[in-house]
């Protein structure tokens, strides 16, 4: 049996206060999991739950305090190993203009391929690939200053995808776009994980992004609390609103109208979803 592209066992993590008189903040508590080849995994929680921390340590920016994170079987603290690492899991981080280092979109996406010694040849049919992925193509020669924030973050998803990564892990790439961005930053991400077979980490506070995933992984101060499909997940609706978090309104509606004596089914995730059941309930 294939082992898991990613691996986290018992992850303990601290950050060192400024003021040295303070204890460490302990940001992830013993955290476990295991993600398969081409599975889409949300992960959701409030503010300092230790999504992003997690997220950090999947591609060696940060290390273990203690416990292990093995990255199709390499540890993270192997410095020997890190450029591996990084070509197999690649990141894309919330603010784009982080992440974009060139003045022209084509040249951005070939920063990377450029610095792992790709040849031109390789280089120019990864970056076409990649913009088309995107569907930023046409933005090739466009100065990146001059893009919105959904194109700039598909301009830093393509430059991921230029150093052909088999995991993509996305660090609330729509926390700072409008509605229409996230729908076209979500479409990217579907493609990705649905057409091209890629393993997609999305860490997000949106439930709705969650609810398209594979699996969804709850954290609350800094451990796993639910890990599930989605449907089960979100049908926890009492559970998660005692740790800060809605669930997505289809299934608060189903959740409302459960109370309330009408027999829904616990799996409406979508508009389409709760359609259909009182559809049903009203032909019966």
């Amino acid at each position: 049996m294939k082992e898991p592209i990613i691996q986290v066992k018992d992850l303990v993590f601290s950050y060192q206060s400024s003021d040295e008189s303070l204890p460490p903040h302990r940001a992830l508590r013993g955290v476990s999991l295991e993600v398969p080849e081409g599975q889409f995994l949300a992960v959701l929680g409030h503010n300092g739950c230790g999504k992003s921390t997690l997220a950090k340590h999947l591609n060696g920016i940060l290390v273990p305090e203690s416990g292990q994170v093995l990255i199709d079987g390499i540890d993270t603290r192997d410095d020997d190993r890190i450029f591996d690492i990084r070509q197999i899991v690649g990141m894309v981080f919330q603010n784009p203009d982080n992440q974009i280092v060139a003045t022209i979109v084509e040249e951005d996406v070939a920063f990377a391929p450029e610095n792992m010694g790709v040849p031109p040849a390789e280089i120019r049919r990864r970056v076409d690939w990649a913009l088309e992925t995107v569907n930023m193509q046409k933005y090739r020669q466009q100065a990146t200053y001059q893009l919105s924030g959904g194109q700039k973050q598909r301009v830093a998803i393509a430059g991921i995808l230029a150093m052909q990564p088999r995991c993509i892990v996305l660090d609330e790439p729509t926390a700072m776009l409008d509605p229409h961005g996230r729908r076209r930053i979500l479409a990217t991400i579907r493609t990705l994980n649905r057409e091209l077979g890629m393993t997609v980490v999305l860490i997000t506070h949106y439930m709705d992004e969650a609810a398209q995933a594979d699996r969804v992984l709850v954290m609350d101060d800094g451990a796993v609390v639910m890990d599930d499909i989605p449907q089960r997940v979100f049908s926890r609706v009492t559970e998660l609103q005692a740790i800060g978090l809605d669930v997505p309104q289809p299934s608060e509606l189903a959740f409302q109208l459960r109370r309330q004596g009408v027999e829904l089914p616990y799996d409406i995730l979508t508009v389409d979803d709760c359609v259909t059941a009182l559809a049903h309930l009203l032909e019966a």
